[in-house]
Order: C-alpha cells, then structure tokens, then sequence
C-alpha cells in the first residue's frame, strides 16, 4: 500500500501525526503532518484520522487498537533523528513525490528500514505468513477480515494488504 493508501484507508488509531515530544531528537513536533501531500489526506478529518492526540479503535480499517507507543519504540531503539515518529514517516518520506526521496534522499537508515518492513511484511515476513497460517486454519478466504484483524491491522500500518496471490504463495508453507 501506498503511505495514501494506509492513511486512507483508517491507520494508527488516527494517531500517527499527533504532536509528540521526542526523547531521541530533544524536541517537540507538532502539524508534521503538513508536510504530506494535500491529496493523501483528502477526504479525513485531520484531527480525528491523522493527528488526533487520543488513540481512536473505531478510526482504524479492523476497529481494532495495535502497535506500541512511541515511548517503547523509541526505548528500543527503532526510533531515529531524522524521522523521530518512525518507520511510517520515514515512509511517507521515501514515497512523497514533494520531498526527499525522488529528490535524491537517501540515508544511512533506509537499508535498516527495508529491512525491517521485509522482516515484518516481506515475502517470508513474520506478520504476513502469521496471518497466512491464521487463514489457512480458519478454512476462510484470504480476505476475511474477521481473521485475526489485530495482525491485518499491524500489516496494513506496514503498508501491507494480503493479496490472493501473496495468499496461495505463503499458503504452501503452512503446516498443518
């Protein structure tokens, strides 16, 4: 999924651009969400989907509440200077056609990054396959948003939507 897509879609409990203070940069953030594309988030209400300051179930695709806070990110490690809200900015910032990305940007993190999504949401990732298996067992479609919506949830905040041929590929692994 595009960072369009993901937003569109009902992400991150409508939290994501919310203002932040940052104990890895020593900063407030606050409006960074103005620096997307005005058509990746037509449509929202900006203060309920993208920068609300309260967590909203209702607000994601699965109505359900995923991911860490930014605290426990951020004590782990995963967090960096130069996209302190993490790995969906550093995202958003790859794909924006407005900014760093197309215009040459690329870092020391974007190898960590892409590592990173593939871990979680690549071919062999563990979200992607762990779901694949839920559905396996379910004996439901691929598409049944009933199953396991919490992990559907987490891939879809990877930029990751479970397609049927991703399906039938990851299918081939699963035990019984």
């Amino acid at each position: 999924m595009t960072p369009k897509e993901v937003l569109q879609a009902g992400s991150f409990g409508g939290t994501y651009f919310r203002p932040i203070y940052s104990s890895v940069t020593k900063q407030h953030y606050k409006d960074v969400w103005k620096e997307l594309p005005k058509d990746w988030l037509d449509g929202l209400n900006i203060s309920k989907q993208v920068a609300s300051s309260t967590y909203q179930e209702d607000v994601n695709t699965y109505s359900v509440k995923c991911g860490g806070s930014l605290e426990m990110w951020e004590s782990s490690g995963w967090i960096v200077p130069q996209d302190p809200y993490g790995w969906f900015q550093w995202y958003c910032r790859q794909v924006n056609l407005h900014t760093r990305f197309y215009q040459g940007r690329r870092t020391e993190d974007d190898a960590r990054q892409i590592s990173r999504w593939a871990k979680c949401a690549g071919d062999k990732g563990r979200w992607r396959q762990n779901l694949i298996t839920k559905v396996v067992r379910s004996g439901c479609g691929y598409d049944n948003p009933t199953v396991s919506p919490v992990v559907r949830q987490t891939l879809q905040h990877w930029g990751y939507k479970l397609t049927l041929e991703d399906f039938k590929k990851g299918a081939k692994r699963v035990k019984l």
